[in-house]
């Protein structure tokens, strides 16, 4: 993979708190558009790994100028099925892209094994890349790195926890 990576440098990026049913979410939104949804249960720990997520930024906490955003999103956490109804701000590399674009192709209530994405995104991307670009994700359920399973279909790791990944994937099936 290669790294190309849009910088956040410069940009002043807004943040509030919603809760949601996996928990609290931390949501940046930049003048491009939603930047980040991290999953937590403490404030001061989200805004520290916001801050991580969104080197180089002018991270502004102002839940009240993004609100119809932070509501936005945290109705599309709580039921995370087609389209989400804001923009999204995607930075990462090409093979991230790539990765973030092809999770985001996959249908709610359907899962994909890493190998499975690597092969169908068809640029010669690993699945062990595959993994490395979820784990990248700054857009939790929003880019949907849960739908992702290990080869012989067990859940493994998940940014967010892996009791929110069974959650997710739960809620996501019964829908």
């Amino acid at each position: 993979m290669s790294d190309d990576v849009l910088p956040f440098a410069a940009d002043t990026i807004h943040y509030g708190y919603h809760p949601t049913t996996t928990g609290l979410a931390a949501v940046a939104v930049s003048r491009r558009g939603v930047a980040a949804v991290l999953l937590g249960a403490d404030r001061n720990e989200l805004s520290r790994k916001l801050a991580e997520a969104l080197p180089g930024a002018d991270v502004v906490e102002n839940g009240t100028a993004i609100g119809p955003v932070l509501s936005a999103v945290a109705c599309y956490l709580d039921a995370p099925t087609g389209e989400p109804g804001f923009d999204l701000d995607m930075r990462g590399n090409a093979g991230e892209l790539a990765v973030w674009t092809a999770l985001r192709a996959i249908p709610s209530g359907e899962t994909r094994t890493y190998g499975a994405l690597a092969r169908a995104i068809g640029t010669g991307l690993t699945a062990q890349e595959v993994g490395a670009a979820c784990a990248a994700n700054r857009l939790a359920v929003v880019v949907p790195c849960h739908r992702v399973l290990k080869a012989d279909g067990s859940i493994s790791g998940y940014r967010w926890g892996v009791h929110r990944k069974r959650r997710l994937l739960a809620l996501e099936k019964a829908a």
